[in-house]
């Protein structure tokens, strides 16, 4: 008996740069997604953030759960900079990762720099 559209989460089982931003979502590797994302060491996940909404500790668990190897967390806040709650900072430096808020296109070609220069980066994209 054939079965019904099978629903996934959003993941891609690797690393690759961001090849374009915009319009409520990314492109990379050849794919598209529409939403947030979380570029990380075990691939790229879809994210349920939304531009606006502050960031919690819970929104940022698949970071701390690959902390070890993640160094720098570039944080794209969305059109605008906006920082990052002081609880949130503190768990992540206290797993050892540094975080920088900017604004989504400067994470992304950012990202995409240290991710070229093999460097244990990590992003939090919230879609513009």
């Amino acid at each position: 008996m054939p079965k019904g559209i099978e629903i996934r989460q959003a993941h891609f089982p690797g690393r690759a740069p961001i090849d374009a931003y915009g319009n409520g979502g990314f492109r990379f590797a050849d794919m598209s997604h529409r939403g947030s994302i979380l570029c990380l060491p075990s691939g790229i996940h879809g994210w349920d953030k939304a531009e606006g909404v502050a960031l919690t500790v819970e929104d940022l668990a698949r970071v701390l759960a690959e902390a070890d190897a993640i160094e720098v967390l570039l944080v794209g806040t969305g059109t605008d900079i906006r920082p990052i709650p002081p609880e949130v900072k503190a768990a992540l430096r206290a797993q050892g990762i540094m975080s920088d808020p900017m604004s989504t296109g400067a994470a992304v070609r950012t990202f995409n720099v240290m991710l070229a220069e093999s460097r244990a980066v990590a992003a939090a994209l919230i879609a513009v």
